[in-house]
């Protein structure tokens, strides 16, 4: 990506059909809402599955300017949906560790299957598409080393992981074989305004968003000394921006990660402090969450910001005041 390219990405979306695939959920809504504001014609295609996040209420405001199209990607309508679309953000899917555990068939059909039907409808009905893909850092499964870069083996300890890596192989197939243009974005732990909090199975940051919104009681399992990076929301819409707006991340892979490594026992401590209320105390390991829990993690980022200028640049701090204030404010279209 040129520094040209880099400087003037978000004007490359004015007057662009842009199509984002589970564009009512956490971070589909986010990037929604910014392609509107760049001047972009956005659809966004939500099946509304219970529990997977989807919600009207993400694009409020913005009803006039986003169309939303109620449908499963596993369908012969993407044919129809992706005709004419300059790029497609695919979001949809499902990213709960334990439920692919405990259902690895509804896994296998939403993280593998809906791929293949998106990616058979784009190479039929508009192969000249470009597929940004949201990947996840969990195929990595137990870091080897650390910091995660991309040639890190790939060796997922759930079935969540293994479906979202044949996801991700299926973009890079349709690339290598069909010259379609496809991207994936390895993330990492992501949170802001407009996730999932009603249940704890999407990962640990909506859950501790939840209790320390309604002063709860926040349980860590272990020590708490686990290291995660995160990064908030803004940043990941920033990413795939980027990456729809340039030919370099064609073809390619890439990690996301926050700036640096925080403890989840700090990290409880920073949410409590900034809500003013909520509390914490350690637990042992539940028994099925401790057979996946992949101990510490965090990514090395150089690639990204090499080739597409992308940084993080909203603090912890700061990301957790804003999440922490939205909630307070809407809570109750979450709860």
């Amino acid at each position: 990506m040129t520094t040209a390219d880099m400087d003037g990405y978000r004007d490359f979306y004015r007057g662009r059909r842009a199509l984002v695939t589970g564009g009512l959920g956490f971070i589909g809504s986010n990037l929604c809402r910014a392609l509107a504001d760049l001047g972009a014609q956005v659809l966004a295609v939500d099946s509304l599955l219970p529990d997977y996040g989807g919600n009207l209420f993400n694009l409020a405001g913005y009803e006039d300017r986003v169309r939303i199209n109620i449908a499963d990607v596993r369908g012969h309508a993407m044919e129809y949906l992706v005709r004419d679309q300059d790029l497609l953000f695919n979001l949809a899917g499902q990213v709960s560790h334990v439920d692919s555990m405990s259902d690895p068939f509804t896994d296998l059909e939403i993280n593998c299957r809906s791929q293949l039907w998106i990616l058979e409808a784009v190479r039929k009905a508009n192969p000249g598409l470009k597929i940004v893909y949201a990947s996840t850092r969990q195929i990595y499964g137990r870091p080897l080393r650390l910091p995660v870069d991309e040639t890190h083996p790939l060796q997922p300890v759930d079935v969540n992981g293994i479906n979202k890596i044949s996801g991700e192989l299926y973009h890079l197939v349709y690339h290598s074989v069909y010259g379609i243009r496809t991207t994936s974005l390895r993330l990492t732990n992501t949170y802001g305004p407009r996730q999932l909090i009603r249940h704890d199975r999407q990962g640990f940051m909506g859950w501790f968003i939840r209790q320390v919104v309604l002063g709860e009681t926040i349980e860590l399992f272990g020590d708490g000394q686990q290291l995660r990076d995160l990064d908030f929301v803004d940043d990941v819409v920033d990413a795939l921006l980027r990456a729809g707006a340039s030919p370099a991340a064609d073809g390619q892979v890439f990690n996301l990660g926050g700036d640096a490594p925080v403890s989840l026992l700090e990290l409880v401590r920073q949410m409590t402090a900034i809500a003013g209320r909520g509390s914490y105390r350690l637990v042992p390991f539940p028994e099925n969450r401790k057979r996946i829990d992949i101990g510490d993690f965090y990514a090395d980022t150089h690639k990204v910001r090499t080739a597409l200028g992308w940084t993080p640049t909203v603090s912890l701090a700061d990301g957790l005041a804003r999440t922490i204030e939205y909630y307070t404010q809407h809570k109750d279209r979450y709860l």
